[in-house]
C-alpha cells in the first residue's frame, strides 16, 4: 500500500486544520454519524499525542453521552465543544449549507437528509470545518436553494464561530467570515486553479501561487493504516475494508 489513498490525504489534511496554531485550540472535538474521514482525522490527531477529547457520536462506547445528541447540544450550548464538522447537499460561496433539499421549500426537487442540529452547531461551536468529498457544480453552488445553516450572521446576532475551512476531494479552501468568501489554500495532486474553478459553482479568491496539499507523512500513514484503522474498524467496517483492506 505504498500509494496514498485520497481518503488518507483528506484525513491528514483535516488533522492539520485541527492543529492549526492560528485557530482557537480544539480541546474537545465532536464527530457526527457517518463521517469516517473526519473521524480518522480526529483519531490521527489523538494518536499523534495531542491532548484532545473525542466524542464520536456514531458509536455509543466512543462518546460520554447517555442521551445521544441531546447531550451534545447541551455541551455545545455551554461552550464545551470546540470543533465540529459539517457538510451539505449544497454549499455556496458564503459558506451557507443546505441539508433540506433542492427546489422550493421544503425541497421539492431532490430531498436531502435534513438539517437536524446543523444550524445550532454552526452557531455555537467556535470552529467548524466543512467537508464534502464530492467537488462538483451541483454540490458547490453559487447560492444554496434553501439555507439550513447560514455561514455568516448579521451584526448583533450571537454566534461563537463560523467555518474555518472547506475541504473537498480536489482542494482546500479557507473561509473569511469578514467578507463571507472562500479563498483557495491548496490543490490536491492533479488539480489546477482552472480545474477547480471549472468544478465550482461559486466564485473564490486565488491569490499568488497556490501550493499543493501536502502528502501525509510516513508516521501519519503508519498510524492511519495501523492504530487508526484498529480504532475505527468496528464502527466503519466497510470504509476500513475499502481504504485499508481487511485485517490480516
Amino acid at each position: 500500500m505504498s500509494d496514498i489513498a485520497l481518503e488518507e490525504r483528506l484525513a491528514a489534511t483535516l488533522a492539520r486544520l485541527i492543529l492549526d496554531p492560528a485557530a482557537p485550540p480544539a480541546r474537545h472535538i465532536a464527530v457526527g454519524a457517518a463521517s469516517p474521514i473526519p473521524a480518522a482525522a480526529c483519531w490521527l490527531v489523538k494518536l499523534l499525542g495531542h491532548p484532545v477529547k473525542l466524542s464520536l457520536l456514531h458509536k455509543r462506547s466512543g462518546n460520554p453521552f447517555t442521551e445521544g445528541t441531546r447531550e451534545l447540544f447541551d455541551l455545545t450550548g455551554q461552550g464545551r465543544i470546540d470543533l465540529f464538522f459539517l457538510g451539505g447537499g449544497q454549499i455556496d460561496g458564503q459558506a451557507n449549507l443546505n441539508l433540506v433539499g433542492t427546489g422550493e421549500w421544503p425541497g421539492t426537487g431532490v430531498r436531502f437528509p435534513g438539517s437536524f442540529g446543523s444550524a445550532f452547531m454552526y452557531f455555537m461551536t467556535p470552529r467548524t470545518i466543512l467537508f464534502r468529498e464530492e467537488h462538483s457544480p451541483r454540490v458547490l453552488v453559487e447560492k444554496v436553494d434553501n439555507i439550513s445553516a447560514p455561514g455568516v450572521s448579521p451584526p448583533g446576532v450571537f454566534r461563537r464561530g463560523t467555518a474555518q475551512a472547506l475541504v473537498t476531494g480536489k482542494c482546500v479552501f479557507a473561509f473569511h467570515p469578514d467578507r463571507a468568501r472562500f479563498s483557495l489554500s491548496s490543490l490536491h495532486p492533479g488539480e489546477t486553479v482552472d480545474s477547480v474553478r471549472a468544478a465550482t459553482g461559486f466564485d473564490f479568491d486565488a491569490e499568488g501561487e497556490i501550493g499543493a496539499t501536502p502528502d501525509p507523512t510516513a508516521a501519519e500513514l503508519a498510524l492511519l493504516r495501523g492504530q487508526v484503522r484498529a480504532e475505527m474498524v468496528e464502527t466503519y467496517p466497510e470504509f476500513c475494508g475499502r481504504v485499508w483492506g481487511r485485517a490480516a
